[in-house]
């Protein structure tokens, strides 16, 4: 199995709609163009940031090819599932393979509590129905179930699950999963104001989420760390840093959404339940991303594109 592609910049995409709620599939394009542009490594579509929860089924494939067709091999395109239903979670790993995904980040199961028994089976059952590689997405913080060092030994059994989206909050976690495991799980630090030091201490890749709207900034601090090029890189990730503190708030769909549409990357729709933000809290987000465009920084010659 070819899992050469787990490293790097990995965009969760958000989808763009109308005014109307409708997929605006012109504007989820010219999203990626930006990204693939900046020199991203992989795009992840259909996550949570992707507002996967309100898309119907037909929804999320019809924006899985439209993807695959847009992106043209020129990186790995990464199906995210996040059902509750083990038989559902199947049926869409089957389908992500037919039309395209390179591979797969797998959520546990949603609205269920499951234990590791549950988990593990969950995870076992979607491995076993598709040759795809699988990223595990751990957040326990968001999700409530935390894939332990324990349950990723059990893992190890099924091949083609071989990377895991770190979002414990726990950096050391990623030195644990290393000491443990060495290189089998490319890991790839899923939350933006833990990236540097994620990387830092070893971590492949980040599967970011301010990278929708400064898409440069986020591959430029990606190569940088990676190059131990760290001085220029602490630059960037401070300036940098009021910004990814977006991604960790309850509203960081349309916090990101807002920052897309002013860097001309995105627009602000969202899908009901999810609403525009207003007033006070709109402004207080818009300083945020105005004070931090009026100092945006000439990155280094050779950190992006």
């Amino acid at each position: 199995m070819n899992i050469d592609f787990w490293a790097g910049v990995f965009p969760a995409i958000t989808t763009k709609f109308t005014s109307e709620e409708e997929l605006d599939l012109d504007a989820c394009n010219r999203g990626i163009e930006a990204q693939l542009e900046a020199g991203v490594n992989g795009i992840v579509i259909g996550g949570s940031l992707g507002e996967a929860s309100t898309l119907s089924e037909e929804e999320k494939f019809i924006l899985l090819a439209e993807t695959v067709k847009t992106v043209a091999g020129r990186v790995p395109v990464i199906f995210s599932i996040a059902e509750q239903a083990t038989r559902v979670a199947v049926y869409h790993a089957k389908k992500g393979e037919e039309l395209g995904a390179s591979g797969l980040m797998l959520l546990p199961p949603l609205r269920y509590y499951a234990s590791s028994e549950e988990t593990l089976t969950y995870f076992g059952t979607v491995a076993e129905s598709t040759t795809l590689p699988i990223m595990i997405y751990n957040n326990p913080i968001d999700y409530k179930i935390h894939v332990t060092l324990d349950m990723f030994a059990e893992l190890e059994k099924y091949s083609n699950i071989t990377a895991v989206k770190e979002s414990t909050r726990d950096v050391s976690n990623i030195t644990r999963m290393i000491n443990r495991f060495g290189e089998r799980y490319k890991i790839f630090t899923g939350v933006d104001p833990l990236a540097l030091e994620s990387l830092l201490v070893g971590a492949h890749g980040w599967v970011a989420g301010l990278v929708d709207a400064f898409p440069k900034e986020t591959v430029a601090v990606f190569r940088l760390a990676k190059s131990g090029r760290n001085e220029e890189a602490v630059a960037i990730y401070r300036w940098f840093m009021p910004l990814l503190d977006l991604d960790i708030q309850p509203k960081l769909v349309q916090y990101i959404k807002l920052a897309e549409a002013a860097t001309g990357t995105g627009t602000e729709y969202v899908r009901a339940p999810r609403l525009v933000i207003t007033g006070e809290e709109r402004e207080q987000v818009l300083k945020v991303i105005n004070d931090a465009l009026a100092v945006r920084p000439v990155l280094p010659e050779g950190s992006w594109g």
